[in-house]
């Protein structure tokens, strides 16, 4: 699957969920939760987990949590790409340009 063909899976996905309908207020704040725990899981994978609450988990598990926590922060920024209608190729390019434009050598 192409990026342009999970851009529109997401879309298809959250709409029939009435996942899209929220107010782009509401979707950021699930943005910063879910990079929240993206840290949480970087933690876990870097220096460990030392809470008593808390089950430490393998190398496999850790790095699967980070997998599945990542795809939460894609699916929000797909969703807020969606609603301005912007295509992630597009932000792709925008970003891959900015950046060479920034730090190439002249």
């Amino acid at each position: 699957m192409n990026i342009g063909e999970f851009q529109q899976w997401v879309k298809d996905y959250y709409e029939s969920r009435g996942w899209s309908e929220l107010d782009i207020f509401i979707r950021i704040g699930f943005l910063a939760e879910e990079t929240g725990e993206v840290a949480r899981a970087i933690r876990a994978l870097e220096i460990g987990r030392d809470r008593p609450d808390e089950v430490t988990g393998s190398l496999a598990e850790n790095k699967q949590e980070l997998t599945e926590e990542l795809g939460d922060v894609l699916g929000n920024l797909i969703v807020i790409a969606n609603k301005y209608n912007i295509p992630l190729e597009e932000v792709f390019q925008n970003h891959k340009k900015k950046l060479e434009d920034r730090y190439s050598k002249n």
